[in-house]
């Protein structure tokens, strides 16, 4: 049994936490290629929620607000 958690530990601190590791040992080695890699990440989150804010302003625009806007409730 403790071969099985042993394998799930090494799942996650070698292989799904090895781009974490790498940043870590880059910051040391360079300080403004790692922080360019956490901005360029915030970028891409910040894209994505703008999209994803339009998206939902546009389908609550489409939508029948109406009480009787769905069967069960006329």
């Amino acid at each position: 049994m403790t071969e099985f958690f042993e394998a799930i530990a090494y799942f996650f601190e070698e292989i799904l936490l090895a781009p974490f590791n790498a940043l870590r040992e880059l910051e040391s080695d360079n300080w403004w290629l790692a922080n360019a890699f956490s901005w360029i990440s915030i970028l891409v989150l910040v894209v994505a929620v703008v999209y994803w804010m339009r998206k939902l302003k546009e389908f609550d625009k489409d939508e029948d607000k109406t009480q009787t806007g769905h069967s069960f409730l006329g």
